[in-house]
């Protein structure tokens, strides 16, 4: 029992994580210039990087190991487009990289841990394959 509620404080922090990204990508297209390059990248943005949070959220109610993986790897697709609009923000001049450089570390950060959660997950779905 200790051990689900070890991994439900872990996926529930996750899922904080998440939310607060989500949020803080909404700061930035708030702050993306009314050119019309700012408003697409704010368009693009505004769904790529409130995403993962949801999908996150449906990762952790799927109903089989292929489905988390499945899942993960959507909430994964995301993080990197984000990643790139944020990188493209900044390459355009819309915003400054100081203003943008600690989300997109924090994109990062949740790249990797989402990347190995999936490869966890395949480990585990394939271990348990060949009992």
């Amino acid at each position: 029992m200790d051990e689900r509620i070890g991994k439900l404080d872990w996926a529930e922090a996750m899922e904080e994580r998440f939310i607060e990204f989500a949020a803080r990508c909404g700061e930035v297209v708030n702050a993306l210039p009314e050119t019309r390059l700012g408003k697409h990248i704010a368009g693009q943005l505004v769904r790529s990087g409130t995403s993962p949070a949801p999908n996150y959220g449906e990762a952790c109610a799927a109903e089989s190991a292929a489905d988390f993986v499945h899942k993960l790897a959507v909430v994964l697709k995301e993080l990197r487009e984000t990643r790139v609009w944020l990188k493209l923000a900044i390459r355009s001049k819309c915003l400054p990289v100081k203003r943008l450089q600690p989300l997109i570390d924090e994109c990062t950060e949740l790249m990797n841990i989402v990347a190995k959660s999936i490869v966890t997950a395949k480990g585990s779905a394939s271990s348990r394959r060949r009992r």
